[in-house]
Formats: C-alpha cells, structure tokens, sequence
C-alpha cells in the first residue's frame, strides 16, 4: 500500500555560477560579468511520496530509522488530493517567482555597490528542481557575478533562504537534510536563515561551519569575509 506519509534525503546541489544540462544557471546580458574562483551551491532535498512519486509503507518504516532521512506526513508537504501535475506546477511556479525576486534584489544591490546595471537582462536556467529556497544563492550568484571582486576566494560556500521583496531571507524546510547535502559536494560555510537556526543548532555536519544570515547584506558580507578568510568571526546560529 503506498505510504501516508513523505520520505526525505539529502537531493543534489547546483553551483549557481556554473551550469546545468550545458547551460548557464545564471545568464547575464548587458553588463562585463566576472568569474569567480570558488563555488555557489544551492541545495535541494530530494522527496518520495509526494504526487507521482508513490512509496510502500515498508519503505517508509525502514527509512524512519535512518540519520539521513526525515518522514513526514503528507499533508505537511503538499495539499491531500493534489496531483503530481498540480504539485509540480506549484513548485515550478514557486521557482520562477524566487527568481525574479533574486533578480531584482540582486541588480538593487548590484547597484549600490557601484554597478551599471542598466539595459542589464538575468536569465535563470535550471532543471528539474523547483521551490523557492534558492532564491538567498540566485541573488549572492547575480551580484558575484557583475562584481570584479572574487567574493568567494576560492572556497566552496553553499546556503540556504528565501529572498523577499525588502531584502530579508527567509526560513525554509529541510535545512538538517541541505546541509548534509551542502557537506557532501564539499562545502566548507554554509548561509543559514536565522529564522531557521532553532533547526540548525546541533545538526551542522563536522566540518561544515553555519552562518546566521537575515538579510541579504549580511549573507554577501558575510560571503565576502568567507572569501578574504575572515569567516570564523561570523555569527553561528545559536540556541
């Protein structure tokens, strides 16, 4: 019988200043665009049991036992009765709205720091993940790359957040299962909403240091004190 309930695992990361199915995640049109030595991941969770992606309950009980998996009860994940055409047109929808959301804030920010950004186009490609979490990793990737600073020095910087139209980062699910996704591919600093630290506090992979970040200021100083090897001055998330 399928299960009640959603299983969910570590999913992929994509560096939002590389590519994807031979495209760039980020294109930028009307402005010199720069590189960036090091690495942006934006994190996902991978979820079993949502429409169209059925699991048995004996699925479900073997992996309840896991440290790497968080089962949950369907209706906490999408709306009982939706279908998977339904439930992958909201997330798609959620995707392009965080978007364009990381592309305004992005060329806002952009600009305060001295960019021309007008006559400026973001294009944004990516396949088969949806949601609004990346929304905090879009914005950081448009900025780095207009900006002829190397913010991320090398290192390899993942995170986590939604972007909101007033610049703040908001919370998002799952945070316990991206970290561990985000130290997998070989993050070293994570970007963590400080409205989901209460999630984070006792759950950062070894080896893997979280920053408390609310605003997209503090998640790009933050970015830059990451790439100047300044980073371990940076708030933790904290109890």
């Amino acid at each position: 019988m399928p299960s009640p309930y959603v299983i969910e695992t570590p999913g992929p990361t994509r560096n939002v200043l590389g590519t994807s199915s031979g495209k760039q995640i980020i294109a930028i049109s009307g402005a010199r665009t720069h590189k960036q030595s090091g690495k942006l991941l934006m994190v996902t969770v991978n979820a079993s049991g949502v429409p169209g992606y059925p699991v048995p309950n004996i699925a479900t009980l073997v992996m309840y036992f896991r440290p790497d998996t968080t089962v949950l009860p369907s209706e906490a994940v999408f709306t009982p009765g939706q279908t998977s055409e339904e439930y992958d047109k909201e997330a798609n929808k959620e995707m392009s709205s965080s978007q364009k959301a990381a592309t305004k804030q992005a060329l806002a920010y952009a600009k305060k720091l001295g960019v021309d950004v007008s006559g400026v186009n973001v294009d944004m490609h990516i396949d088969d993940i949806g949601g609004p979490s990346a929304g905090m990793m879009y914005t950081l990737g448009v900025i780095s790359k207009l900006t002829a600073r190397d913010e991320t020095g090398g290192k390899t910087i993942a995170g986590t957040g939604t972007m909101e139209s007033n610049g703040k980062v908001g919370a998002i699910g799952g945070i316990r299962l991206k970290m561990q996704g985000a130290k997998r591919d070989g993050a070293t600093w994570f970007l963590a909403p400080a409205s989901n630290c209460d999630e984070v506090v006792g759950h950062v992979p070894s080896g893997l240091r979280d920053v408390k970040v609310s605003t997209l200021g503090e998640a790009y100083k933050a970015l830059v004190a990451i790439g100047e090897g300044k980073g371990n001055s940076l708030p933790h998330c904290t109890v």
